[in-house]
């Protein structure tokens, strides 16, 4: 038997990692600035992590959520302490694409409607629905264009108001920062023009924080730095360290019936020590703050660079927009520099996605990198 083929990917295999250090099967050390698409928060091989884990395997792996799971409610308690999300009810489930397929069907069931507003460039996941107001037409098979969906651009105000005003939406559904889309973030007046429209319409507005929460822009949430309130908000990759968990937080007082929702895997015990962990070490090792000091660092070391056009996105959730094609760029850190970075559907833009405890030392190691990197492309 041979894996189904779907995947682009480098011929380097990781056998072991920790911290911000992969080790290849070669011998060869990699420095990762990516973060396997931004999942890995508190860094490789952490030992609160780890021995977290470690315990729960030697008690127990599974059960279904047919029975009660105290680690579920430990998990939540921390989850809106940490978060600054008091006023918000979880609901575990397995991938972020999983948590937008809920919270489109929440918004569904909540409405009675089916029409949902989302935004180019967007990336929400492959499932059915959440690849339906995904902006990449050539994942979108027949079966997912059934979806009812209008795109806009972000920040067209008049396009998107008019929409609203139409009153057939069920929800609008807008990341926090665009990942996939190239590190887009929409203006603290575009996302309070969603919330009112959106609140006046009675029309359910979805924040995907997928990728850009869990303190990967600097704030637990990218949209907390603008001063709204999501009646949905969607996360996963940052919840496990690369462990399976994901959830939705669901503004308090929303009606919910049994069987509305379910899930076979999510919100295990495995699932939920992993996103304890996360959570413990991300409080008491001050993780935010160190988001911040290391990408106001970064962003200083990064000046001046040539070929250097924008630096996008907030936190180490960075984007740096080339005035040429980065493939080659990313291509030679990879081989040549041993630094692993990330691409975007922007062909110009290295994306930037390191573990949350990254050291300035180590920034030092990637720009160096780059600017060698750069040197052997003749763009230094």
């Amino acid at each position: 038997m041979d894996l189904v083929n779907v995947y682009s990917q480098y011929e380097i295999s990781p056998i072991a990692a920790k911290g911000s250090t992969i080790m290849l099967d070669n011998g060869d050390n990699l420095l990762d600035f990516y973060g396997g698409h931004g999942v890995i928060s508190v860094g490789h091989g952490h030992p609160i992590f780890i021995d977290k884990l470690k315990a729960q395997l030697d008690s127990l792996v599974f059960y279904s959520n047919a029975v009660l799971n105290p680690l579920q409610s430990e998990l939540a308690g921390k989850l809106g302490t940490i978060s600054g999300c008091p006023l918000y009810d979880l609901f575990l489930c397995n991938s972020g694409a999983e948590s937008n397929e809920n919270a489109l069907k929440l918004a569904s069931f909540k409405t009675g409607k089916s029409k949902v507003l989302a935004f180019r460039n967007s990336f929400h996941g492959r499932t059915s629905a959440a690849v339906a107001v995904t902006d990449i037409p050539s994942i979108n098979a027949p079966i997912n264009k059934g979806h009812e969906v209008v795109f806009a651009k972000m920040e067209d105000f008049e396009f998107v108001g008019a929409t609203i005003e139409k009153g057939d939406l069920c929800a609008v559904i807008i990341e926090g920062i665009q990942g996939v889309g190239g590190l887009d973030e929409p203006s603290t007046a575009f996302f309070k023009f969603l919330q009112s429209k959106c609140t006046q319409y009675e029309v359910v507005l979805i924040v995907d924080e997928i990728q850009s929460g869990y303190g990967r822009s600097g704030d637990f949430f990218a949209h907390q730095r603008h001063g709204i309130e999501p009646d949905i908000i969607t996360m996963a990759k940052g919840m496990g360290n690369g462990f399976p968990i994901a959830g939705l937080l669901l503004k308090k007082g929303w009606e919910i019936k049994k069987g509305m929702l379910g899930t076979t895997f999510g919100g295990n015990h495995l699932a939920c020590s992993a996103g304890i962990a996360v959570l413990d070490i991300l409080d008491t090792e001050n993780v935010l703050h160190n988001v911040d000091r290391v990408s106001n660092y970064l962003l200083e070391e990064l000046k001046g660079l040539n070929g250097l056009q924008k630096i996008k996105g907030r936190g180490l959730m960075l984007g740096l927009e080339f005035d040429f094609a980065i493939a080659e760029l990313r291509e030679k850190l990879l081989l040549e520099q041993k630094v692993f970075t990330g691409a975007s559907s922007n062909k110009n833009l290295l994306r930037i996605l390191p573990p949350l405890t990254i050291t300035t030392a180590e920034v030092d190691v990637f720009v160096q990198a780059l600017k060698a990197a750069l040197k052997n492309l003749n763009h230094g």
